[in-house]
């Protein structure tokens, strides 16, 4: 796990369970923001007004660490957080959280620059991939969160990314069972001893991640591991091709052979196929960007299939927020 916080004050109770506290009622009322924007701030920034700092804040949490899994339990008044691709460049965190909201939920989201519709009364649970951009506005909550490992995401989503952003609600079997899982695991992990607190958390993961992957088809029949395997061979043909200015979903359809519903439906979460390979050149030209510092920013265009510096300087501002080269000088600085 890439989820350390050295500020976190960590302690081992009796049992052997690592555990840290912090509210910021410790703090004095004009601080309270500021301090919790200082104690998540090895995860997630958040953001905030003049006027925001003047305004009652009042927030807790609690995080439970046992055998490299996180999971934490957080009250807080509403609040804008947001995890940025130049924040994401100079930090570790690459893990997996799955938020299941207690009490609240998401207002509104915004995922690679692009709202997305949120409904804070029916949202349950919120799946975020955090090596990619989040923003997004909770109301007041309680919200139990865990944090896990790519390999575990990975035996069920054959393209772990895939599952950023999605949610699923409290309507199924499966979905009531890992919710109502999680909520007694924060009612009762205090009094649990580290490997008993180990095994359930691994098991609310396992809840959850195939509570999703039952929403995508991706789970439980022959069917669903055709589909996972399609999806693997579209991925890795795109990885392969993304240098070459005309692939497109188009190219891809011809060179599989692949029924043009079935292709677009698989992609249908990440706004389409034609999206997919464009997010995924922003990426890799973000790292890019980050890595080589001297490589011109034509050339990084160019590697990742961009027809010019132009339309890739467009692209990269939409999804961003900034241009490439004022999100190399920030890369660098940091």
């Amino acid at each position: 796990m890439n989820l350390r916080d050295p500020a976190a004050g960590a302690f081992l109770a009796p049992k052997g369970l690592a555990h840290s506290h912090f509210s910021v009622k410790e703090e004095p009322p004009a601080q309270r923001l500021l301090a919790w924007r200082s104690r998540v701030g090895h995860v997630i920034d958040v953001l905030h007004s003049s006027s925001d700092l003047q305004k009652p804040f009042d927030a807790a949490i609690d995080r439970y660490e046992a055998g490299g899994l996180v999971f934490t339990d957080c009250r807080s008044d509403a609040m804008l957080l947001d995890r940025s691709l130049a924040r994401i460049s100079r930090d570790r965190v690459r893990d997996y959280a799955f938020h299941v909201f207690v009490e609240g939920g998401v207002d509104d989201m915004a995922l690679r620059g692009k709202p997305q519709a949120a409904d804070a009364s029916t949202t349950s649970v919120l799946a975020l991939d955090m090596s990619q951009p989040v923003r997004m506005r909770r109301s007041a909550c309680r919200v139990l969160t865990f944090f896990v490992p790519g390999a575990m995401v990975a035996e069920v989503f054959p393209d772990p990314e895939a599952i950023h952003g999605r949610t699923i609600r409290n309507n199924t079997p499966l979905a009531r069972l890992a919710i109502e899982h999680a909520a007694t695991l924060g009612q009762n992990i205090a009094g649990l001893s580290a490997p008993a607190a180990e095994s359930a958390m691994r098991t609310g993961t396992q809840l959850l991640v195939s509570a999703f992957g039952k929403q995508a088809g991706l789970s439980g029949n022959t069917r669903a591991a055709v589909r996972a395997a399609m999806f693997g061979r579209v991925r890795r043909y795109i990885q392969a091709n993304l240098h070459r200015a005309d692939l497109s979903p188009e190219a891809v359809l011809t060179a599989l052979q692949l029924p043009r519903p079935t292709l677009y439906r698989m992609f249908q979460h990440e706004g389409g196929l034609g999206a997919y390979i464009r997010h995924l050149r922003l990426r890799h030209a973000a790292g890019d960007l980050a890595r080589y510092p001297h490589m011109m920013v034509t050339d990084i265009a160019y590697s990742v299939g961009f027809k010019s510096a132009s339309d890739f300087t467009r692209a990269f501002r939409r999804a961003y927020g900034m241009a490439p080269q004022d999100f190399r000088v920030m890369s660098q600085e940091r």
